[in-house]
């Protein structure tokens, strides 16, 4: 393994040991078996952007664990095993759940930072949209767009809610239920809304 994939292995732990906002440059060259500081610049630029490809590839792989279903699975079955896996996740993931946090907060000094967030959510929009309900992109990008937009609100908002509050925070039954509530009311907002004829 070369220093740059062991920076990126050392990047990852020290992720999960210390945090984002605390970890050094000499930290990540400690867990990458003692790689040179140097090397940190030299193949990712700064601590930064090895710090931001370290949570982002971090991120990309508990979201596919979270997302997998199945494939004999019936609906609406596999979403709320998905989110069962979210809540979980709160404690088994935990230290790279408030990793990702607080790389949220730097983000909104950094612009680099804001923009390779961005671009994971919006490439992770449409593949959730196509895992979970086999919404094709290519065909109907916008409803694609729209349910992954839905489904990652409601990952984010879940998590955080565990993180801060796990005595409270909703389990996978009760979010299925607020969103059966949600969807009758919107029909029947749609049902009796007045139509170009009215």
């Amino acid at each position: 393994m070369g220093h740059r994939e062991q920076l990126m292995v050392g990047a990852k732990r020290c992720l999960q040991e210390r945090g984002y906002a605390r970890t050094t440059s000499r930290d990540i060259a400690a867990a990458a078996n003692n790689a040179p500081v140097g090397t940190i610049n030299y193949h990712y630029g700064s601590k930064e952007a090895l710090l931001n490809a370290a949570l982002l590839e971090t991120l990309m792989e508990w979201g596919t664990a979270i997302v997998a279903v199945p494939p004999d699975a019936r609906a609406p079955e596999p979403l709320e095993r998905m989110w069962a896996r979210i809540i979980g996740s709160a404690a088994t993931d935990r230290p790279m759940l408030v990793a990702s946090t607080e790389a949220f907060a730097q983000a909104e000094r950094a612009p680099e930072i804001r923009e390779q967030i961005a671009a994971a959510y919006e490439r992770a929009r449409p593949e959730m949209a196509a895992h979970l309900h086999g919404i094709d992109a290519a065909d109907d990008p916008d409803t694609a767009r729209a349910v992954g937009s839905v489904h990652m609100a409601l990952v984010a908002g879940l998590t955080q809610q565990w993180l801060i509050d796990p005595d409270h925070a909703p389990s996978a039954h009760d979010v299925a239920a607020g969103l059966r509530v949600i969807t009758r009311r919107l029909e029947e907002e749609a049902d009796s809304a007045p139509t170009a004829a009215d």
